[in-house]
């Protein structure tokens, strides 16, 4: 297979290649020949063992070739389009096409009420632990048993003690909703610690009174690398025989925050080996602008493999490495890119083995939410 770098790209000219290409679903067929994508290039060198030749009728490797392409991340994307290749499957640079099923996946979540039929309870808040007491033991049990706010007692064991401890976050809610009264503080100078003491605050404490507020029961997701962990309305710690168990956990992921990607899967997979959704939140509204997408995934349809000349694509890939950042934003405005398209997100994440791991990004929708929420699930193509 023989390949030509004219200066600016590399092009296959000879009529046996051509045909080879052109069966393989690479490149773009030209006037000059079959121009090649850089990641599909250095693909044939490493992987079908083409020859590339410069003006001087030297041969350029495949170090030389990729050191001639600019662009961030190539070999990220490198690795990601040969994983995708390597498994029999189609993939080419993502230029605006439309998906194959029109439109994403949805994942429509009910909505219930959040109740708090009570009378107002006292409280004292610990500022220094972010945590509110109170000692009305019908009050807090109430509170535990109907609702699932704060714990009596100890966790899983609410009859060893008759306090009920509450977060900040419940705290807060049970303020606004006129339930707590609190002897030494107010909402105000809560807030005021809490912003200083636990980064974007504020978008945690919006996005808990969001699913609060749906009639979903929220709770810490500390023991699982997450904000929260999240129930199913009416779910609580005393109906029924056997411990409630979360189906979800929720982390919280600001449009101006950044996350190592390495920490990020680490995250979703805790949450994949204990059974649970990862949901993602993205609270806050950004600006619309197109986001980052590095190519269009073909895949299977049946007993056969979708290409570019029998359909079209089923996912749009973001080609990441393990040791990057990601931000907020940047994700938020990829998905929005998706929506366009009609197409779910596959982000593709190089690790420094070259390994290659995937996660298919389906869109939620929650009832009057003002957010926006995925599920996040581990996938094998």
């Amino acid at each position: 297979m023989k390949l030509s770098w004219d200066g600016k790209q590399a092009v296959a000219g000879d009529a046996q290649t051509i045909t080879a290409l052109v069966k393989g679903q690479y490149g773009e067929k030209r006037k000059e020949g079959i121009v090649l994508e850089p990641e599909e290039a250095l693909y044939l060198i490493d992987v079908r063992g083409a020859e590339c030749i410069d003006s001087e009728g030297m041969v350029i490797g495949f170090n030389e070739l990729a050191g001639k392409f600019s662009g961030k991340k190539l070999l990220a994307r490198y690795m990601t389009y040969k994983d995708w290749r390597d498994r029999g499957l189609f993939i080419k640079p993502e230029k605006g096409e439309k998906g194959s099923k029109g439109e994403n996946s949805l994942h429509r979540y009910m909505r219930g009420e959040i109740g708090l039929e009570m009378q107002t309870a006292g409280g004292m808040f610990f500022l220094d632990d972010l945590i509110c007491t109170i000692d009305d033991k019908e009050a807090g049990e109430k509170l535990y048993q109907e609702y699932w706010l704060g714990q009596m007692g100890t966790y899983k064991a609410a009859h060893r003690g008759s306090i009920s401890k509450l977060d900040v976050f419940e705290t807060l809610l049970l303020i606004d909703k006129k339930k707590l009264l609190l002897e030494n503080c107010d909402a105000g100078k809560i807030k005021k610690v809490a912003c200083g003491r636990i980064e974007y605050f504020e978008d945690l404490n919006n996005v808990y009174r969001e699913w609060r507020e749906a009639g979903y029961v929220v709770k810490t997701g500390f023991k699982f690398g997450t904000h929260f962990r999240i129930y199913p309305p009416g779910a609580g710690p005393g109906k029924g025989r056997e411990w409630t168990h979360s189906k979800h956990v929720l982390h919280v992921f600001p449009r101006k925050s950044s996350l190592l990607i390495s920490e990020w899967a680490r995250a979703i997979r805790v949450a994949h080996s204990v059974k649970k959704t990862f949901i993602l939140a993205i609270p806050g509204r950004g600006k619309v602008k197109k986001g980052e997408v590095d190519f269009a995934l073909y895949h299977r349809k049946g007993q056969d493999v979708e290409s570019p000349k029998t359909g079209n694509p089923s996912f749009l890939m973001l080609s990441l490495s393990e040791d990057e950042y990601l931000g907020g934003e940047e994700l938020a405005a990829s998905l929005r890119t998706c929506l366009g398209r009609g197409l779910d997100l596959l982000v593709a994440i190089a690790d420094r083995e070259s390994s290659v791991t995937y996660y298919l990004i389906k869109r939620i929708e929650l009832p009057g939410s003002k957010y926006e929420y995925y599920e996040i699930e581990w996938m094998q193509p």
